[in-house]
């Protein structure tokens, strides 16, 4: 309060401005999880805590009961009380009063069900994701049964108590609010809301591009030595010992990128100059984003040649050279001279070339495109395009044929390190939106996310796990429901079997299943191969609704496709054994099974046949006369079949343990 303000003011109004500080002061304040229209979990002792004048005797009195629990707020105005909740319904009333009564109105007693992981299950129905149906969804979307908790993107260093959530807090679901809500969260809700009658309440805490170990508890990356350090550093930014800037740690890690590129000698960019010689070189056609095309896997720098024939008219005058959006960074020169640098992806790149150096004939364009992850390449740039215009309006396309060779990958360079206030680093989304919600008892939790710890997939074994067994502890829930989505199929699809970062992390979830009260949502059939947030997020909430339904809630629905169990070799095949084989195995289509591959020992994958025998599979290929491994959907987009009578795909799975292509990536 500024008391100085007060002396300025007659004394009247300063005596209303003191009287209502001293009344917001004396007010209970609770944290942003309650609220009105909010909901609690059923059956539970539920914790309500907050701010209080200290000392005072805080009473919390819901109307499901009448009874009145009270608790005296400590010497820094912290109290806790714990109220018994019932069965579910609604809607209620809290009170909870320190003398002034604040009440908690329009209140469900149900199941609360925390949404977390990255941009996929962040997708709104409308604004940037854009479902299938989007508007007749919104406009359809009245559950007054369904509340939403949206929570805000916030990092820390250190476990905060309270979260930042928009809109004041929970709302019900309407077409107001549900549009901009997380469309997988919604469509998971609806069907068990739906299919059981109880009240459901989501909390949704995700950030999109984030990595599993940014929502991990410093505790639980300690004990792992592929994180321990990392989780050092952020203790010691949070006491005011950061180290180097980020600034400063991105610059040698750049200058260390260069030094390796062999594109550049010493300082000089060798493979821009105009006499270097392209033999070796192959062509793309741009703009395009490599990942897409020819280069599905590969992250690091790629240079870019164009020639082009200068008009003799434009000789000695100014020219622009226009090459679109890039992702991420790139460096452009003009006969082997740089004429600009930009650096964040999209951004459209228009640079000057004084006349003075140029000249009628021959030029060429280079383009060193460093791509850190992800997809890499061109973009186009929106309605940019790629050119070379005069002052005169000239233009000359850069659209077509462009050598390109590969500089340095980033699988030889050090991690790029990461900022000092960023979301991706280790445990700062847990410490701001997941450890504020700890103490308020859920019935679950929901996840979509991996494409971000993809490289790592092999890591991903063992950090998925211990991320769900960190919640699960820090709720005090061992048995803690955890339902989470597999990748779906995404990138240009393959003619040839090969190794898949994706592939590895999406066995990297199957085997998650080994803990107790899981389930995997598995959507290899409807990702988008031009598109890493596919439209149909429908399915996706279905399909965890289904698992939940199925294993939390004990309904008889259909929640899995075919499971595999075991292979043995059976003269020139290998017989594959499934569970959950319900109504039989068979191709989505109707054609014959797709997606299976077979190797020998010397662990190159063919294409295979695969022929169903009850509730088995037999593998063969006439190229491997002595199989040992069969894979299957092992690509990042496979073309596959695989189900049985619920419809539902089996998830991709090898029968071999050979070492993965990501194992030993940190």
């Amino acid at each position: 309060m500024n008391f100085n303000y007060v002396k300025l003011l007659p004394a009247a109004a300063a005596l209303s401005v003191l009287l209502m500080a001293s009344s917001a002061e004396g007010k209970v304040i609770l944290p942003s999880v309650f609220s009105d229209n909010m909901v609690f979990q059923q059956k539970t002792k539920a914790a309500i805590w907050g701010k209080a004048d200290a000392g005072k005797t805080v009473t919390v009195t819901p109307s499901w009961n009448g009874k009145a629990v009270s608790a005296q707020a400590d010497a820094s105005g912290n109290f806790k009380v714990f109220i018994q909740t019932p069965k579910f319904g609604g809607p209620y009333t809290v009170k909870v009063s320190d003398g002034e009564i604040l009440t908690l109105s329009n209140v469900l007693v149900g199941d609360v069900w925390v949404c977390s992981g990255q941009s996929n299950m962040e997708m709104p129905l409308a604004g940037w994701g854009k479902i299938i149906n989007y508007e007749q969804e919104i406009a359809q979307a009245n559950y007054p049964k369904i509340r939403l908790l949206q929570g805000v993107h916030v990092t820390s260093n250190v476990p905060l108590a309270d979260a930042k959530v928009t809109n004041g807090g929970w709302t019900e679901c309407n077409p107001k609010y549900v549009a901009e809500f997380s469309a997988v969260a919604y469509a998971f809700a609806r069907e068990v809301q739906q299919k059981t009658g109880i009240p459901i309440g989501l909390i949704h805490t995700s950030w999109g591009g984030t990595i599993a170990e940014a929502w991990t508890s410093a505790e639980t990356l300690s004990a792992m030595p592929d994180f321990a350090e990392k989780v050092e550093k952020i203790k010691a930014a949070a006491n005011g010992n950061a180290g180097p800037s980020y600034q400063e740690r991105l610059s040698a890690w750049q200058k260390d990128a260069d030094a390796k590129d062999p594109g550049f000698q010493g300082q000089l960019p060798s493979w821009a100059a105009r006499l270097t010689n392209v033999s070796s070189w192959q062509s793309m056609k741009l703009p395009v984003l490599w990942n897409k095309t020819v280069m599905p896997n590969y992250n690091g720098t790629v240079w870019f040649r164009k020639q082009i024939t200068i008009p003799a008219d434009w000789a000695g005058q100014d020219i622009t050279v226009h090459i679109g959006g890039v992702d991420d960074d790139e460096i452009t020169y003009f006969n082997g001279e740089k004429i600009g640098a930009t650096r964040g992806v999209g951004i459209p790149r228009k640079y000057t070339v004084r006349g003075n150096k140029v000249k009628a004939g021959s030029s060429v364009i280079t383009v060193r495109v460093f791509d850190t992850g992800g997809d890499g390449g061109f973009n186009g740039g929106g309605n940019e395009g790629m050119y070379v215009a005069s002052k005169s309006g000239g233009k000359i396309s850069l659209e077509g044929d462009w050598l390109y060779k590969r500089g340095i990958s980033m699988s030889d360079l050090p991690p790029v390190p990461e900022s000092n206030d960023g979301p991706n680093r280790t445990t700062v989304l847990y410490n701001a939106m997941i450890h504020p919600y700890i103490q308020f008892p859920v019935k679950g939790a929901i996840w979509y996310q991996g494409e971000s710890n993809a490289d790592r997939a092999h890591q991903y074994r063992t950090l998925f796990p211990a991320m769900i067994g960190d919640w699960r502890q820090k709720w005090n829930q061992p048995d803690m429901p955890f339902y989470f989505v597999q990748l779906a199929n995404f990138m240009k699809r393959n003619a040839a079997p090969g190794p898949s970062a994706w592939a590895e992390l999406r066995d990297a979830q199957r085997q998650t299943l080994s803990l107790p009260n899981t389930g995997m949502a598995v959507s290899i059939d409807i990702g988008d191969a031009d598109d890493i947030h596919p439209k149909n997020k429908q399915d996706v909430g279905k399909r965890l609704a289904y698992a939940a339904l199925a294993k939390t809630y004990g309904l008889k629905v259909p929640f899995s496709g075919p499971v595999y169990e075991s292979a043995k070799p059976v003269g020139q095949a290998i017989e594959l054994t499934f569970s959950s084989a319900e109504g039989g195995l068979k191709a989505s289509d109707g054609q014959e099974l797709t997606g299976f591959s077979i190797a020998g020992a010397d662990q190159n994958f063919h294409w295979a046949k695969a022929v169903v025998k009850g509730n088995k599979i037999m593998v063969s290929s006439d190229e491997v006369p002595a199989p040992v491994a069969v894979r299957y959907a092992w690509a990042n987009n496979p073309q596959c079949n695989l189900t049985n009578g619920s419809g539902l795909p089996a998830s991709p799975f090898k029968t071999d343990s050979w070492t993965d292509t990501t194992q030993g990536k940190k």
